[in-house]
């Protein structure tokens, strides 16, 4: 069964800086909207078909994002997403940037806290939540954002 989800984006020009680069919060907009599709492809709901039924949410607690290499105007990537942490009240999500030769552009760690939107805090997610994320759960050798962005970024030497 697979666990990682991966979709192709072309970058577009309106997206990035003066000098043909992806504007650093282009990535973030463009990992987002990635991992939104994944979970409506794979997880069988989008959030707010969630939210409407549940009166819950995921709402995000913390960003991490390294930039490794530049993305140019008009080049495709490809964006993976992938549940590395779950507990009963968090979840971290990895999504990569990549080009086609695997070298990895940007990491970014998604730390989501369950929420419940009437009572305005934060609770434990209902047990059928938990075990679809259980299920998806990716076990990554690297417990540290550092610890991950360096591996990134030794693969990336031998890539280039």
């Amino acid at each position: 069964m697979e666990k990682e989800f991966s979709s192709t984006v072309k970058i577009r020009f309106a997206d990035c800086d003066p000098i043909g680069h992806l504007n650093n919060v282009k990535y973030l907009e463009y990992m987002l909207n990635a991992r939104e599709d994944h979970v409506e492809q794979n997880y069988g709901f989008t959030y707010e078909q969630y939210a409407r039924e549940t009166g819950c949410t995921w709402v995000t607690i913390q960003n991490e994002i390294a930039y490794l290499k530049e993305v140019k105007y008009n080049s495709k990537v490809t964006i993976t997403s992938k549940t590395i942490f779950v507990d009963d009240l968090t979840a971290v999500v990895e999504l990569l940037m990549m080009d086609d030769k695997g070298v990895v552009h940007a990491v970014f760690w998604l730390t989501v806290i369950y929420f419940n939107m009437k009572a305005r805090r934060a609770e434990k997610m209902p047990e059928k939540t938990l075990n679809q994320f259980d299920h998806f759960l990716v076990n990554i050798d690297h417990k540290t954002f550092k610890e991950r962005v360096s591996f990134f970024r030794s693969q990336n030497k031998i890539k280039n």
